[in-house]
C-alpha cells in the first residue's frame, strides 16, 4: 500500500468535506492500493491553521501555502480556496510535479482557466476538478442507461441548481458575491455543477443564448473572519454586489439536442435543488438532488397500460453501491460522493491515468460560463468554443 501525502489549502466547508473523504476512502473502497496521509494544511494565519489542523486531522499546520508545494513529502495539493487563489496555487503544484485537485469553478475567468489547462498539459500529474455531484450514484446510473441507449437518442435536457441561502438581503456580504475575488455569481457558483452534469450526461453545449439579473445589489459586510454562506445576518454598513444573482440559458449540444440550464441563489424554500430531466427518443431520466437516491425512469418500450415513470432507488447493484451501503435507499449524502470523488482521485495517481473531470473540462466549462455572460451582456445566442484536447487549442 502507497502513502500519499495531501497538503490541503484552506480549512473552511470544503476543507472539511475533503478531510473527511480523505478519513473515510479507505473504510468504503477496501482493499486500496493508495493510503491518503492528511500531511499539511494551510490557513490565512497561523492560528487558523493549527485549529484547522487539529479539528481535521492534520499532521502539520502553515500559514504560507507556497511551503506547501515546496515540500518534497507532498504529493497531492487539494485546493479549497476562494477562486482568486485557485490559478496561483494551481499552475505552482503543477510546475513543482504535485498531483491537484481544485474546487470548482476551476477559475474565475476563462483566461485563467486556459493558463491552467496549459499547465496541466505540460505534467504527468494527475488534475481533478472537484464536480462532485455527477458522482452521485443515481446520476452515474442515469450515465449508464444513456451510454446503454435505454433512452435512446437525446432530444432535450433540462437542468436546474435553485437555493436560497442568499435570498435574504441582510445576509452579509460573502465572497462569493465579489467579482474579483469570486469571478461570477450564480453562473461560477452553481451553474457550473449543473452544466458539469449536462456534459456528462449529454454531451459538449455547443451555443447559448442567456439571462442574468443582479437581484440584491448590496449585503451587510461580514464581521465575522469565516464565510457565512448566508447563515447570519447583518444590519451594519453595507457594500456592493457586483455579480450577477440568477441566470437562465438555453442551450444547445453538439448532438443535436437542445435545452435549458438555470441557476439562482435567491429561491426561497430551495435548499440545494439540484435537477436534471433528459427526455431521448426511447424514454426520459429525472433526477432530484434533495432526492438522491432516487432516478425516476420511464421507457417507451413499456407497455401502453404501465408506461409512466417509476423510481429506481440506488444501492448496492448500482455505480459504487457496493462499496457505500448494503441495502437501496439507505442514504446517500453530500459526503458520499466527495469520498467517491476522492477514491477516484486516488485510483488514477496509483494508475497513473488521468481522471475526469480534469482541468481540461473545467476549462471548458469556463468556456460555456464565459459564453452565457457574453450573451447575457449582449442579448445575443453565443457560439461556445470547443477545447480540442489533442492540441490543446479551441476552436
Amino acid at each position: 500500500m502507497k502513502k500519499i501525502n495531501v497538503g490541503l489549502i484552506g480549512g473552511g466547508f470544503m476543507g472539511k468535506a475533503h478531510s473527511l473523504a480523505y478519513a473515510a476512502v479507505p473504510m468504503f473502497f477496501w482493499p486500496t492500493e493508495i493510503l491518503p496521509v492528511k500531511h499539511s494544511i494551510a490557513e490565512a494565519t497561523d492560528a487558523l491553521a493549527a485549529d484547522a489542523a487539529a479539528r481535521f486531522g492534520f499532521e502539520k499546520s502553515t500559514s504560507d501555502w507556497r511551503s506547501i508545494i515546496d515540500d518534497p513529502e507532498i504529493d497531492l495539493v487539494d485546493i479549497a480556496t476562494p477562486n482568486n487563489l485557485h490559478a496561483e496555487i494551481a499552475i505552482a503544484a503543477l510546475e513543482a510535479g504535485k498531483h491537484v485537485i481544485c474546487e470548482k469553478p476551476l477559475a474565475r475567468t476563462v483566461e485563467e482557466a486556459a493558463k491552467m489547462y496549459e499547465a496541466s498539459r505540460g505534467t504527468n500529474a494527475v488534475h481533478m476538478v472537484a464536480f462532485n455531484y455527477r458522482r452521485t450514484p443515481a446520476v452515474a446510473l442515469a450515465k449508464r442507461y444513456i451510454d446503454e441507449g435505454a433512452i435512446g437518442r437525446i432530444l432535450n435536457v433540462r437542468a436546474t441548481y435553485l437555493q436560497d441561502w442568499s435570498a435574504d438581503p441582510n445576509s452579509p456580504l460573502s465572497w462569493r458575491f465579489k467579482k474579483s475575488i469570486a469571478g461570477s455569481g450564480a453562473v461560477g457558483d452553481i451553474l457550473t455543477h449543473v452544466l458539469d452534469m449536462a456534459r456528462y450526461l449529454a454531451g459538449e453545449i455547443t451555443e447559448v443564448s442567456a439571462l442574468t439579473a443582479n437581484i440584491i445589489t448590496e449585503r451587510p459586510l461580514q464581521q465575522a473572519g469565516a464565510d457565512s454562506l448566508g447563515n447570519s445576518k447583518g444590519d451594519g454598513p453595507k457594500g456592493p454586489v457586483d455579480v450577477e444573482d440568477e441566470v437562465m440559458s438555453l442551450v444547445k449540444f453538439a448532438s443535436g439536442a437542445i435545452g435549458s440550464v438555470e441557476a439562482t441563489r435567491n429561491a426561497w424554500g430551495r435548499n440545494n435543488f439540484i435537477t436534471l430531466e433528459i427526455h431521448g427518443s426511447e424514454g426520459s431520466i429525472v433526477f432530484n438532488y434533495e432526492n438522491r437516491d432516487e432516478l425516476q425512469v420511464c421507457f417507451k418500450n413499456d407497455g401502453d397500460d404501465r408506461r409512466g415513470f417509476r423510481t429506481v432507488y440506488t444501492g448496492p447493484n448500482h455505480p459504487n453501491g457496493a462499496n457505500l451501503w448494503p441495502i437501496p435507499a439507505l442514504g446517500v449524502g453530500y459526503g458520499e460522493t466527495k469520498i467517491i470523488e476522492a477514491h477516484d482521485l486516488f485510483t488514477a495517481i496509483a494508475g497513473g491515468e488521468p481522471v475526469r473531470p480534469d482541468f481540461g473540462d473545467g476549462y471548458q466549462v469556463a468556456l460555456v460560463d464565459h459564453a452565457i455572460l457574453e450573451s447575457a451582456a449582449s442579448g445575443q445566442w453565443v457560439k461556445v468554443p470547443q477545447l480540442n484536447r489533442e492540441t490543446g487549442k479551441v476552436e
